[in-house]
């Protein structure tokens, strides 16, 4: 049934957005139509997206990390609408109802992956980690949003800037292990990826594997 098909593919969904605009947090509801499988367009947000801007977007119980290719403003009073398009490693919460495009060569977050990461794929986890800075700072207590042998990305309203090196504790079933880590991307408003620079690559998968028993089970 056509008609049916394309109401699907046009229909506004309710989610929810998050991030930083102008130096401080927020957290609304938005609308997203247009919705493909790696992107989407946001109306009725209330701050002043950017390009290049990371924001968090919630639909149901699944959420993503997006940046935003473009906005504008839009209606009034002055509110932005912004198309954005998933980041790499991320599951489009939407995905069931998107339209599904052709994957371009060259595009920055569809790009083929890399062996490294096909052999240490990003996990829905909320693995528990311990991280504070090398200098001492107090620890901070606190779990993935996703992870895996490589490294992970801890949701973070204000998270430390990228560069900043880390001591990490975390458990690998009964055995604790600290190690060193690097944070490679600081999104304001939403959180910030970190390498796990001081395991070796036997660590690393021993790591993999532990975390894709915690899937299973």
């Amino acid at each position: 049934m056509p008609e049916a098909t394309e109401a699907r593919e046009s229909q506004d969904l309710v989610v929810r957005v998050w991030g930083m605009a102008n130096g401080h947090a927020f957290f609304q509801k938005a609308s997203a139509r247009n919705l493909r499988t790696q992107g989407a367009t946001l109306s009725g947000i209330e701050h002043p997206l950017q390009a290049q801007d990371v924001i968090g977007v919630q639909y149901g119980d699944k959420k993503a990390r997006f940046r935003v290719v473009g906005a504008r403003g839009a209606g009034l009073p002055p509110l932005i609408e912004a198309d954005v398009e998933l980041l790499s490693g991320q599951e489009c919460p939407w995905k069931d109802l998107a339209k599904d495009e052709p994957v371009q060569s060259g595009a920055g977050t569809t790009a083929p992956a890399s062996s490294d990461k096909r052999k240490f794929p990003r996990l829905k986890v909320p693995f528990p980690i311990e991280l504070r800075d090398e200098h001492g700072s107090a620890p901070m207590q606190t779990a993935t949003a996703d992870v895996s042998g490589r490294g992970c990305y801890v949701e973070s309203r204000v998270p430390l800037p990228s560069g900043t090196k880390l001591v990490l504790v975390f458990w690998i079933d009964s055995e604790k292990v600290t190690t060193s880590g690097l944070i490679r991307a600081s999104d304001p408003g939403v959180g910030m990826g970190i390498e796990f620079v001081g395991l070796d690559e036997a660590s690393k998968e021993r790591l993999q594997t532990f975390l894709e028993t915690q899937v299973e089970s």
